[in-house]
């Protein structure tokens, strides 16, 4: 094992070791970082389970046709979560009443202390003081560690097996080599941007770091260790820049798909930006209400499926799209108070956020007041009204034979990479005038509402033509859920559609063909992305 503060590199011949259908958990395995197959590692000289703090191709998926093995400088973060997944494990299988706290001084510190050279390269420091500041890790990152100081009153615990921690997500599966996330974290830290303003969408500014060689870079506070612990469950960063003033943010994440990937290590890219096409939009595989495309002001719930509306009509998008097909999806009047209203209906991403739906060219709606249909602020009478108790259906049929439909969706690797709160986003300018010029209708194309499972007939027919995502505008504090499927409380039964959830895998498909082929159709070498547009 190397020690110092350097990280350690190998190219072993063959293959590292047996390939495993699943993981076994409490063995000691390696993930690929490309195909995520799991790999007993048996020639690495690893001691422990749950190492994080390094990356590792197969020999099948690496470009040289050997095992590629890269150790990593671990932080204090990565070694606690280590430790407690360890201590975990083992308490399962080795107690009768199996723990998920354990001590400070009598578990999480020997088992660091006997373990450090197998968990990090990084030398053990000359004084005792990393005890300290384990316990300073792990009471600052209250959303990966569970705390407790003190045991409960009555309890037979004594004082000093206190403070206890432990994991907040019990799942060890999730646990594993945070390849994906330490590739970001490294590049962002000696060769990315730095996050400016506030955070709401024009405040985050392109900025460079100075640069400096991957063992020595000087890691940014608060590092994203890997989406399962730092995001919430239904993923997306806490702190993220908003879409407004004529800017959209896409998540990115380090692309598999890239040739050599592992060059993201590399110091080559130091005080330059990184180029848009070693990443890929980050896409989360179920279909939920976005938190970045959305107007500030409005609250959205932990699970991503209920919007509590704030003053004026503003509007949030759901996190996926659709560009031909029929589709449904329901909505659920939970609260509406007689002076609030809804707007709901269907949006393209260019849709203001700031307005009710159906303000613009852009986005169609359904009003609860005296049941109006809008579109470009002009209202229709289309049905009765609806209220708090009622269940909405929202259909959408668009041809398959569109330019629109037949296109694969943006890669965004022409776009700026700009750094926000640890995390790496594709800048996108809106050209709204640009995109109202260029409008066409889609012949053949039809929205129905349906309310408590009666169609209530073709609100929209001939729409344009677009990507059209799930939207909902609120006016004051009324509260609606959004049932994206696939199981809906009327679902209807004179048209065929695919349920919104459907969306979620398939879009994971399209845009890892899209990436496929932009690596084929554009020259990478020396990893220069197309210029993107001030």
């Amino acid at each position: 094992d190397a020690a110092g503060d350097g990280a350690e590199a190998m190219d072993v011949q063959g293959g590292s070791g047996d390939e495993e259908n699943a993981r076994q958990l409490g063995e000691i395995e390696l993930q690929c970082g490309i195909c995520t197959k799991w790999f007993t590692a048996d020639t690495f000289g690893i001691d422990t389970t749950y190492v994080m703090s390094l990356i590792f191709h197969c020999n099948v998926c690496h470009h040289s046709g050997n095992t590629y093995f890269l150790r990593k400088q671990a932080n204090l973060k990565e070694m606690c979560l280590s430790a407690l997944a360890n201590l975990t494990w083992q308490s399962r299988t080795q107690d009768e009443h199996p723990k998920t706290m354990f001590s400070k001084d009598k578990d999480i510190i020997p088992f660091i202390d006997k373990y450090w050279e197998c968990m990090t390269t990084r030398q053990r420091p000359g004084k005792m003081t990393w005890p300290n500041n384990i316990v300073k890790t792990m009471c600052k990152e209250r959303d990966v560690f569970l705390v407790k100081e003190h045991p409960d009153p009555g309890s037979k615990d004594p004082e000093e097996d206190y403070p206890k921690f432990g994991l907040l997500d019990q799942d060890l599966a999730n646990i594993g080599p945070a390849y994906d996330n330490q590739k970001q974290n490294n590049a962002v830290s000696t060769r990315g941007m730095a996050a400016g303003g506030s955070g709401k969408g024009r405040g985050a500014k392109r900025k460079q770091q100075d640069g400096g060689t991957t063992g020595t870079a000087k890691k940014t506070r608060s590092d994203p260790l890997f989406s399962a612990q730092r995001l919430p469950p239904h993923g997306y960063p806490l702190e993220h820049p908003f879409n407004k003033d004529g800017y959209r943010y896409i998540l990115a994440e380090p692309d598999p798909h890239a040739p050599d990937p592992e060059k993201l290590e590399l110091d080559c890219w130091a005080g330059k930006p990184i180029p848009g096409d070693l990443y890929r939009a980050c896409l989360y595989e179920r279909v939920l209400l976005a938190l970045h495309d959305r107007a500030p002001q409005l609250k959205i719930s932990d699970d991503r499926l209920t919007v509590v509306g704030e003053k004026g009509y503003s509007m949030v998008r759901a996190s996926h799209g659709v560009r031909k097909g029929a589709w449904y999806f329901e909505i659920s009047m939970d609260e509406m108070p007689p002076d609030t209203a809804a707007r709901l209906g269907w949006s393209q991403p260019l849709g203001n956020l700031q307005a009710p739906l159906g303000y613009d060219k852009f986005s169609y709606s359904w009003r609860s007041k005296k049941g109006t249909k809008f579109h470009q602020s002009i209202g229709k009478h289309y049905s009765s009204g609806y209220g708090q108790g009622d269940v909405l259906g929202f259909y959408i049929s668009l041809p398959e034979d569109t330019e629109t439909a037949k296109s694969l969706p943006d890669t965004y690797k022409d776009k700026a990479l700009i750094k926000f709160k640890s995390y790496l986003y594709f800048e996108e300018k809106d050209f709204v005038d640009k995109a109202e010029k260029s409008l066409k209708q889609a012949p053949g194309s039809q929205i129905i509402f349906f309310k408590n499972g009666v169609s209530q007939g073709v609100a929209f027919k001939d729409i344009f033509e677009g990507v059209y995502f799930p939207a909902i505008s609120l006016y004051k504090g009324c509260t609606v859920s959004i049932n994206f499927g696939p199981y809906f409380k009327y679902p209807p039964r004179d048209i065929t559609y695919h349920p919104m959830s459907d969306m979620g895998w398939g879009a994971v498909v399209e845009h890892t063909l899209a990436d496929v082929l932009y690596h084929v159709e554009t020259e990478v070498d020396g990893r220069r992305s197309p210029p993107w547009e001030p």
